[in-house]
């Protein structure tokens, strides 16, 4: 595993755990997207991902699924999770400090540039190799 790509989901992890702190955003609105624009994953793959490291208490038989399947990056989604872990703590502390108003259309924000982005966008490669 390179360690440009180590660097790299880690970063996304942190921007991601603070996002959801922050504006109670993170796990789909910005990682999913991320995994497949950037990384260059299916949107399985980048489903199944987040769920190995986001959901499993919640989502394990949704995550056993795309698992079994090899729709999973393990490496990826522990790297995540521990970013995340980290930076959403922080995240919240800032966005308790910020004003509610401000909160609210920065998460509108972000949903619609999200959106936009996955609609308008061709679907590119997918990452074959480091699954599960």
């Amino acid at each position: 595993m390179e360690i440009t790509f180590v660097l790299g989901i880690i970063l996304l992890g942190i921007i991601a755990g603070f996002l959801s702190g922050a504006l109670g955003i993170g796990g789909g609105i910005v990682i999913i997207p991320a995994l497949i624009f950037i990384y260059g994953f299916s949107v399985h793959q980048a489903q199944g991902t987040l769920l190995a490291f986001m959901v499993p208490p919640i989502g394990l038989p949704a995550f056993i699924s795309y698992y079994k399947r090899k729709q999973v990056h393990l490496k990826a989604a522990y790297f995540l999770m521990f970013a995340f872990l980290i930076a959403s703590y922080w995240g919240s502390e800032i966005a308790l400090k910020l004003p509610e108003d401000l909160i609210r259309k920065a998460f509108g924000a972000m949903v619609i540039f999200v959106g936009v982005k996955m609609f308008f966008t061709k679907k590119k490669h997918s990452i074959k190799n480091n699954l599960v």
